[in-house]
């Protein structure tokens, strides 16, 4: 099958612009170290009528919106290959300092998952 990374992340809207930029730029060198397949989604329908919202869940504030971001790779071990390359890539250590980030990353959740169903 494949090995999935997922982020939520609550983000101020007036930070969206920047966000893109730094999401944009971080697609692209994980797509150069080999991720298959990279999404990144802003919240637009955050209502659902049922289940737990994620602006609730992430206990986002006034003012903020949801992201939502998965990256594909063939397996875990391939996840962590990439993952090692990616951290060691210039161009997204001069562009994300600790200072820079258009998000508290604090906030962020993440984790790997075993894809179950594909299509």
């Amino acid at each position: 099958m494949a090995y999935v990374d997922g982020f939520l992340l609550p983000i101020p809207k007036k930070n969206l612009g920047a966000y893109k930029k730094m999401a944009t730029l971080a697609s692209k060198v994980w797509r150069d170290h080999g991720a298959l397949h990279y999404v990144e989604a802003v919240g637009e329908d955050l209502k659902p009528g049922f289940g737990l919202p994620f602006p609730k869940l992430a206990k986002a504030k006034a003012g903020e919106t949801m992201v939502f971001a998965y990256i594909v790779y063939k397996s875990r071990a391939h996840r962590d290959a990439v993952n090692k390359r990616v951290m060691k890539d210039k161009r997204l250590l001069a562009s994300c300092g600790a200072d820079d980030m258009p998000f508290d990353i604090k906030r962020m959740a993440w984790g790997g998952f075993n894809v179950i169903v594909q299509r």
